[in-house]
């Protein structure tokens, strides 16, 4: 019984390391922009989708496909940003957020459909050699898995390092604690904000992709997913990246250990009790306080 939990704990890990990346990305844009940008799911096919091409019609190499992954949700999130949620955003009122929250909906559908017509609606999978499992103390996972748990830590942590380190990064934060006090200080926000979506958009993109390739693509990767990606953020308290990984982290491994009570149909129903329970218990999440864009 415990080396069966102990399975269910690791496939949450490492499910959890997937979720953690377009996390953060809903994290860091709501952060830098204050709104939640649900479109984060449609660029996490997004990504699927380009790391799938690279691959099976380019022949790039995995780490080519990564980057590919990264930039072309990046660019396309600022395009859409650009074209339907920019002048939302700057028509300021009270229901603002509320009525870019409902366009990003638009906006994850319209991105969604325009997959289905462009790659059709069958499942496309990665040509990669089979692995055997490996198997410690009792517990198996797949190389493509301990792969795809490394790069989600490593692009989590060179995405602190930015914060903490870069003067971009620093400007960034700036900007998520006090527009108008960054603007005075010569930092222009909109340039940022570019910046934040390309960035936030791009982490979704590896996320879909490194999905994918343990899986496979089809235009509802990402969707079937965003309930989970806003628990995550919303556990974690949407304005911290650090909470964004942890909040991931606890939704994956609560929905695989909940499997051992309920059918995986109901998966998604761990991510749905802890969005309630959040927002009734603590709605700045738990680790509100914890390091991030905002301090």
């Amino acid at each position: 019984m415990f080396t069966e939990i102990a399975q269910y704990v690791l496939n949450g890990l490492v499910l959890g390391a997937l979720i953690a990346l377009p996390a953060l990305g809903l994290t860091l844009i709501f952060s830098v922009q204050g709104f939640v940008n649900f479109s984060v799911a449609a660029q996490m096919t997004v990504g699927a989708y380009a790391a799938w091409y690279a691959g099976a019609h380019l022949g790039w190499s995995p780490v080519l496909m990564l980057v590919f992954a990264f930039a072309v949700p990046g660019m396309l999130g600022i395009a859409a940003d650009r074209l339907a949620l920019a002048p939302v955003r700057r028509q300021s009122g009270a229901h603002t957020a509320l009525m870019l929250a409902v366009v990003s909906i638009a906006l994850n559908l319209a991105i969604e459909n325009a997959l289905r017509f462009l790659f059709g609606s069958d499942l496309n999978s990665f040509d990669l050699p089979i692995e055997r499992n490996v198997r410690v103390w009792g517990l198996s996972v797949g190389p493509q898995q301990l792969r795809n748990l490394i790069t989600a830590l490593v692009i989590a942590i060179a995405l602190a390092a930015f914060f903490s380190l870069t003067r971009w990064g620093k400007a960034m934060r700036a900007v998520a604690d006090n527009t108008d006090l960054a603007r005075l200080k010569g930092i222009e926000p909109r340039n940022l904000s570019n910046l934040a979506t390309f960035i936030g958009m791009g982490l979704a993109g590896i996320g879909g992709s490194l999905l994918a390739i343990d899986t496979s693509v089809d235009p509802s990767t990402g969707s079937r997913l965003i309930l989970v990606i806003f628990a995550a953020s919303v556990l974690g308290g949407l304005t911290s990246l650090y909470g964004a990984v942890l909040g991931a982290l606890i939704i994956g491994v609560a929905g695989e250990v909940a499997m051992i009570a309920m059918p995986p149909v109901y998966q998604s129903l761990t991510a749905f009790l802890a969005i309630l329970f959040i927002l009734l218990v603590k709605p700045t999440g738990l680790f509100a306080g914890a390091a991030g864009v905002r301090k």
